[in-house]
C-alpha cells in the first residue's frame, strides 16, 4: 500500500509541480494516523491562544496565472535551493530527482562558471567543481571544459539522471563566516560554524535549555501589532510566560483553558479552575526561577557552552515582519533580545558562552510565518554568544587537553508544524485563518506566500536528510548530537536508523513544555533523548510540584547539565530550584 501510495503521489506530484514526501514521508502520515490516539504520539503545544495576533485569508491569482508571470526558465527565475511551487519549472538542487528542471538548469544553475573551480566539495551545490568529482561522479557537466581546459562534454539541454554526492567529512561543507552575514537568512544552510576549541583538564559541561524566552510586554509595537500581553502586569519590563491549557496525561481531558488561566494570573490564584494546577509564584515566574538555578550552576559548573532547542521569543518570535536585511538589528530585535535573553541570562559561567540555537515553531511565527525569524538569525553577527546562523548547520568542538572532540548538528523539524492552510489553525505555522493577507517571506528567502508555506518546510526538511546522513557518516568526533526543536518521537524511525547506522549518541529537542530524560529509549533504538522545554517561556505541561503521575518526564520547568569526557556522557535533569532530580549515562556507540 504504502509502494502504491507513493507511486500515485509521485506521478500527481509532477503534473502538479509538487514535490512528493518521499516513503518516509508516506510511512510517517501512515503512522500518525495509527498512532493518533497515543498520548506518547502528541507533539503539539496545545495553548488555546487568543487574540494576539488578528486573522485574515489569503487571495491569490491562480496558479498557471502566477506562473505565466514568473517566466519559463532558470534565468527568469533564478538558482535557489528551494521548491517553489509558483514556477511553471524548477531551478533548485532537487530538480533532477523530480524531473522538472527548466531547460536551461545545467547552464544557468549547475555550472563550475558559476561556481568556480576548487578542491573543496560543496554540499550545497546539486554537482562538484573539485579535483575529485570524477572519482565520485559527481561533476557539472561543463568541469572538464571549465576546469581542465580540455573541451569535455557539451551540455545537454535535458537534465540528466541525479549522481551521488561523495560524504563529505563532518566539518566539511561551506564554512560560515563568523564576519560577514549571508546575504539572505538562508544562505548558509547546511554550513560548518568555525571549530571551537576548549582547552583544560577538568570537567566538561553544556547545558540544554529550550521554550525559554517569555513575552515582552514591555515592547511598543509597530505596524498595528497588538502588544504581546496577555493578563494584568503582562506589560511590565522583563519576561512574562505565555499561559497555555493544561490536559489530563492521557491528554484525553481538558483541565484548564487558556482563559480558566489567565484568570489565575489576574487574581494570583485566588479565582482559579482548580484544573489548571496553578502554583503562584511558580507558574507566574517560571522563566526567571529556571533562570536563577542556571546561573547558579553555571557559577560552579562553567558550562562551556548552551544548546539551545528554540521557541526563544513568545508568542510569535520576534515581533516584526520578515524581510529586514541581514545586516541591521531592527529596534523591535534588540528590545527582545536586551528584556527575554541578554538582561536575563548573563553572569558568571554564562557571559560570553556561545548559545548553539535553532528555531522552534514559535520563532518563524508560531501560528503564522512571517514573522522576523530572520532577525534571529541576523542577531549571529550582533552578539558575541548568540550563533544562530542558519536554521540548519554543524558545529565541530575539540577538548585537545582531554583528547576527545564532538560533532553537534542543528536540525530544523518545523515541518511538524507546517500543515495545509486550511488545517488546525492554532498549530499551523502556514495557517491561513492567521497569517495576514499577501503574507511573504520570499524577500528572506523563506515560504513566498500562504499556499506554498507547506511545500517550504518540506522541502527544507527532506534537504536536511540527506544531509545529516553524509556528515554522521564521515564524523571523526567521539560524539555525535543533534539538536532540534520537536520532541523525543517526531521522525523516531529516522533518528533511530541515524544511532544504529550511523552512531548518533544523543537526541536534544524541547517542544513539549515539561522535562524528560528517556535514557536509551526503545521508540529510538536505545538512543537517548531528552526534551527540555521546561525553560519557563510558556507554563508547563502539568502543575509544577513533587507529584509527577500526572504528566510525563520528572520535571516540569528546568534544564539539563551535560558533562562530557572520552567515555562517558553524564545526563542531570536540574529542577527550577537547582535540585537534580534525574540522571543517566550514555557511551561509546
Amino acid at each position: 500500500r504504502l509502494e502504491r501510495a507513493q507511486t500515485i503521489t509521485a506521478a500527481r506530484a509532477r503534473s502538479l509541480q509538487v514535490e512528493p514526501m518521499g516513503f518516509l514521508g508516506v510511512l510517517f502520515v501512515a503512522l500518525v494516523v495509527v498512532a493518533c490516539c497515543s498520548p506518547e504520539a502528541e507533539l503539539h503545544d496545545s495553548n488555546g491562544l487568543r487574540g494576539l495576533r488578528g486573522s485574515g485569508g489569503n487571495s491569490s491569482a491562480s496558479t498557471a496565472q502566477v506562473q505565466a508571470s514568473f517566466g519559463q526558465s532558470c534565468s527568469d527565475f533564478g538558482c535557489g535551493w528551494a521548491y517553489k511551487p509558483w514556477q511553471a519549472c524548477q531551478c533548485n538542487s532537487q530538480c533532477n530527482k523530480f524531473g522538472n528542471c527548466c531547460s536551461d538548469y545545467e547552464t544557468q544553475c549547475a555550472a563550475c562558471t558559476r561556481f568556480g573551480c576548487d578542491s573543496g566539495y560543496k554540499p550545497l551545490q546539486p554537482c562538484q567543481c573539485s579535483d575529485v568529482c570524477s572519482s565520485y561522479g559527481n561533476c557539472c557537466k561543463d568541469y572538464e571544459r571549465t576546469c581542465l581546459g580540455s573541451p569535455g562534454p557539451a551540455p545537454s539541454p535535458s537534465p540528466p539522471a541525479p549522481s551521488v554526492p561523495p560524504s563529505p567529512p563532518a566539518r566539511g561543507g561551506s564554512q560560515i563566516s563568523k564576519d560577514t552575514p549571508p546575504s539572505m537568512a538562508l544562505d548558509y544552510n547546511g554550513g560548518a560554524w568555525p571549530d571551537m576549541s576548549v582547552s583544560g583538564t577538568g570537567e566538561m559541561h553544556i547545558f540544554a535549555i529550550g521554550d525559554w524566552g517569555g513575552m515582552d510586554g514591555s515592547l511598543i509595537t509597530t505596524g498595528g501589532r497588538p502588544r504581546i500581553i496577555a493578563y494584568k502586569g503582562g506589560q511590565k519590563p522583563g519576561p512574562h510566560p505565555f499561559p497555555r491549557t493544561r490536559w489530563n496525561k492521557a491528554h484525553t481531558q481538558l483541565l484548564c483553558n487558556h482563559s480558566d488561566f489567565v484568570q489565575c494570573f489576574d487574581t494570583q490564584g485566588s479565582t482559579c479552575n482548580s484544573g489548571c494546577g496553578f502554583v503562584e509564584g511558580v507558574d507566574t515566574e517560571p522563566q526567571l526561577l529556571v533562570a536563577a538555578a542556571f546561573k547558579s550552576r553555571a557559577a560552579q559548573k562553567d558550562p562551556k557552552l548552551i544548546l539551545n532547542v528554540g521557541d526563544n521569543f513568545y508568542w510569535g518570535g520576534i515581533e516584526e515582519d520578515c524581510g529586514s536585511p541581514m545586516t541591521s538589528i531592527s529596534a523591535t530585535t534588540r528590545h527582545q533580545f536586551d528584556q527575554i535573553f541578554e538582561g536575563v541570562y548573563s553572569g558568571t559561567g554564562l557571559t560570553g558562552k556561545p548559545w548553539l540555537s535553532v528555531l522552534g515553531n514559535h520563532d518563524w511565527g508560531g501560528r503564522v510565518f512571517n514573522n522576523g525569524w530572520d532577525q534571529q538569525i541576523a542577531y549571529t553577527w550582533a552578539s558575541d554568544r548568540w550563533v544562530l546562523p542558519a536554521p540548519y548547520w554543524s558545529q565541530h568542538v575539540d577538548f585537545p587537553d582531554l583528547g576527545f572532540s564532538m560533532d553537534i548538528f542543528m536540525v530544523d523539524s518545523n515541518v511538524m508544524d507546517a500543515k495545509e492552510p486550511s488545517e488546525d489553525p492554532e498549530h499551523n505555522i502556514c495557517g491561513q485563518q492567521h497569517n495576514p493577507v499577501g503574507a511573504s517571506c520570499s524577500s528572506a528567502g523563506g515560504p513566498a506566500s500562504v499556499e506554498a508555506c507547506p511545500a517550504f518546510f518540506r522541502s527544507l526538511w527532506e534537504e536536511q536528510k540527506p544531509w545529516l546522513e553524509q556528515r554522521l557518516s564521515q564524523s571523526k568526533a567521539d560524539w555525535q548530537i543533534v539538536n532540534t526543536h520537536f520532541p523525543c518521537g517526531h521522525e523516531a524511525a529516522f533518528y533511530g536508523s541515524l544511532h544504529t547506522q550511523y552512531g548518533l549518541d544523543l537526541l536534544v529537542t524541547g517542544h513539549r513544555h515539561d522535562q524528560e530524560l528517556q535514557a536509551h529509549s526503545p521508540v529510538l533504538s536505545g538512543m537517548t533523548c531528552l526534551v527540555t522545554g521546561g525553560g519557563g517561556g510558556i507554563t508547563s505541561e502539568a502543575t509544577p510540584g513533587p507529584d509527577h503521575s500526572n504528566w510525563y518526564g520528572e520535571a516540569q520547568y528546568g534544564f539539563y547539565d551535560i558533562t562530557f569526557s572520552k567515555s562517558q556522557i553524564y545526563i542531570e535533569s536540574v529542577n527550577y530550584d537547582g535540585e537534580v532530580v534525574k540522571t543517566a549515562s550514555v557511551y561509546p556507540h
